[in-house]
């Protein structure tokens, strides 16, 4: 997926001059057009999983604060494989 926006994408500013792109990055993505890209994506979501009655969506929460819970603990988990736990306290 993330192949083929950066394939659309390049092929949009392929012609454009440099001093064309910024003005053009800009309003292709500006927070109003965010908002609609984020409300279309969630509505083709509900209508894919929810209103199917699909159990997708209980594994996408499950798989991702799994993968969420990982990510904050990486900290933690370098420094206990460093042995210099910075969590421990030194009384």
């Amino acid at each position: 997926m993330a192949m083929t926006w950066m394939r659309r994408f390049y092929s949009k500013i392929k012609g454009k001059k440099v001093k064309e792109l910024p003005a053009y990055i800009k309003s292709t993505y500006s927070m109003e057009s965010v908002k609609t890209y984020v409300m279309k994506g969630l509505d083709n979501y509900n209508d894919k999983y929810i209103q199917t009655s699909s159990v997708d969506p209980l594994l996408h929460i499950c798989f991702g604060g799994m993968a969420f819970s990982y990510l904050l603990a990486i900290p933690h988990e370098k420094c206990f494989f460093e042995e210099k736990c910075c969590c421990e306290r030194s009384d």
